[in-house]
């Protein structure tokens, strides 16, 4: 693709490396940026500013949050001995969406994925283990993708509380092999939750 300006060229090339966006898309995104009055894109620049120096992690889920502990974790009416573990915030709004669950969340960071590098230790699994064992959970609920890697995380964790007394279920199948959670519509994700199920039954019927 040939510039007429290198400056064009820069952020198209800055553009493109976000997922999903090839030169093309990021062409049209910039010129876009250009027709707009000069105050738009400071509010974008702004934006992303302030997203990279003022974000914060919750101490207690880990998901992005503008505060220490986010308002789910401080919710004084969300059932604290019940746990969703996710891999991601895109999870976490997928599952508040159905309205079906009001119990806590905590946040992966990603799935183990040998082949990418991931091991469980570039995650927050420990974190959550020391929640499970410190004895105020009675439940845990696997709600990641129907992914190789999905179930690798979910049987790692499984196998690092054996002998403990906290139940272990999964979310039903009604979410499709391989499908991403965030894209699963409300009313399947909500009774999928509702439906869960005890993750030694998913182990046998794999």
């Amino acid at each position: 693709m040939e510039f007429s300006s290198k400056l064009l060229q820069n952020a198209v090339n800055e553009m493109s490396q976000l997922p999903g966006i090839g030169k093309r898309t990021a062409l049209r995104l910039v010129l876009h940026l250009l027709r707009q009055p000069p105050t738009q894109t400071e509010y974008l620049v702004n934006a992303l500013r302030e997203l990279r120096t003022e974000i914060k992690f919750c101490k207690k889920c880990h998901s992005i949050s503008d505060i220490e502990i986010c308002e789910i974790c401080s919710n004084p009416n969300r059932k604290n001995t019940v746990i969703c573990v996710v891999e991601d915030i895109r999870d976490v709004m997928a599952i508040e969406a159905t309205s079906q669950y009001r119990g806590l969340y905590h946040v992966l960071g990603g799935k183990i994925s040998p082949l990418d590098g991931i091991g469980p230790q570039d995650l927050t699994i420990q974190s959550l283990l020391d929640k499970v064992k410190s004895g105020d959970v009675q439940e845990l609920i696997f709600a990641l993708s129907a992914t190789m890697e999905g179930d690798t995380t979910n049987f790692y964790i499984y196998k690092q509380l054996e002998g403990t007394a906290v139940k272990i279920s999964t979310i039903a199948r009604g979410i499709g092999v391989n499908d991403e959670l965030e894209y699963a519509d409300e009313v399947t994700l909500g009774r999928s939750i509702i439906n869960r199920v005890p993750f030694e039954n998913a182990l046998k019927n794999s």
